[in-house]
């Protein structure tokens, strides 16, 4: 099981938990750095910093692109795109907020092209629920799900086209998971067929500051 790590609080706010995922980096399938919902307009040296040793550390970076379902202007996309290549080195991009209906597609496709261009080696599709079955083959990664362990548990329902997906090209991510049941959420998300998961016991507006059960549950 590996991990993508969306820790959206900032360095300087939360130290500790940087410091948590820089020392278990090279568990992590990707971390996403999100600055200010994006990379921001001015470089941020904390961020920069946390890229760095993340690096070092031997992490996969994508920088944090809000597509807002598709009514965001491809052009502002891929600045964000740029500015995080520029100030952060990163490897790929995750793409949030992406359509998840039929009638998206095409202008995903267009989308996902475009950023490839640019130079993203590594990109992820989040729209955070079972998107139509094209989606999946556009990204290296797509979410189908974001969400609470409470609705994971009582109203997940999985489409019969993700039993043909690469379990690698899928992704889970599931915040309030109790503690003790983090390694029922990595079992669970293999049984679902999401080999890339972020099963964390924290809760919003940040619940992946909290990593260490779930970096530990790899191993078991």
């Amino acid at each position: 099981m590996s991990l993508l790590i969306p820790l959206y609080v900032h360095p300087a706010e939360d130290p500790a938990a940087w410091h948590r995922l820089i020392t278990r980096a090279a568990r992590t399938w990707a971390v996403v750095l999100n600055p200010a919902s994006g990379p921001g307009h001015v470089p941020d040296p904390a961020f920069a910093a946390a890229a760095d040793a993340l690096r070092t550390a031997g992490a996969r970076l994508l920088g944090y692109v809000d597509t807002d379902y598709g009514a965001r202007d491809p052009a502002h996309v891929a600045a964000d795109v740029r500015r995080h290549q520029e100030w952060y080195a990163i490897d790929g991009c995750f793409l949030d907020q992406v359509t998840a209906g039929p009638h998206g597609l095409p202008a995903c496709r267009r989308l996902v092209r475009s950023v490839r261009r640019l130079g993203a080696s590594t990109v992820v599709l989040n729209p955070g629920v079972h998107p139509a079955p094209g989606y999946a083959r556009l990204a290296d990664l797509t979410v189908t799900f974001e969400g609470h362990w409470s609705t994971y548990v009582s109203a997940f329902n999985r489409p019969s086209w993700t039993a043909r997906q690469p379990p690698e090209r899928l992704c889970h991510l599931v915040y309030g998971v109790p503690e003790l049941l983090v390694p029922l959420a990595v079992r669970t998300a293999r049984e679902r067929g999401a080999a890339v998961c972020g099963p964390v016991t924290g809760e919003p507006p940040n619940p992946w500051s909290r990593l260490t059960p779930a970096l530990t549950a790899t191993d078991r």
